[in-house]
């Protein structure tokens, strides 16, 4: 293969969204939109090709300050892969949110306050802080901050 059939560096420019399959929607769209402070889509802000899936509960989209979308599809069947989510197994490891670090203890106040299943942290590293935890389903999602 040659370079010149290959995408340049840069080409792609950000993630579009995210898209999580999830067993229970209203925990769900309570977790990320409540919890976590995610703005859900909704009327004419939803993509007009989810519309339809959005408007009968199949779907639920949530944006971050930096408009990456994340698409909440319902399937009340999921089964997690382990039942502990320390030996579930999935190619996609954490889902990490940037936080101001002026903002980090307080998001760790929330996580505690709603009881949420804490995985580690919070963390200290010379690059910042860090906690790990985990949604309704059992997928792991960090809170991160910079260096103060």
């Amino acid at each position: 293969m040659t370079d010149s059939i290959m995408l340049a560096p840069g080409n792609l420019r950000r993630v579009h969204h995210i898209a999580l399959n999830v067993r229970d929607m209203k925990a769900s769209r309570h977790f990320y939109g409540t919890i976590l402070g995610l703005h859900e889509l909704i009327g004419v802000e939803v993509p007009e090709t989810l519309r339809e899936l959005v408007s009968v509960g199949k779907v639920a989209n949530f944006i971050t300050a930096d408009g990456t979308v994340i698409d909440l599809f319902w399937e009340p069947n999921l089964e997690p892969p382990n039942p502990d989510p320390q030996k579930a197994f999935t190619r996609a490891n954490h889902l990490a949110f940037d936080i101001d670090p002026e903002l980090f203890d307080r998001a760790v106040e929330v996580l505690h306050l709603h009881q949420i299943l804490i995985d580690s942290g919070p963390l200290s590293r010379p690059t910042g802080r860090g906690i790990y935890f985990y949604d309704p389903d059992g997928f792991m999602i960090e809170i991160r901050c910079d260096k103060n």
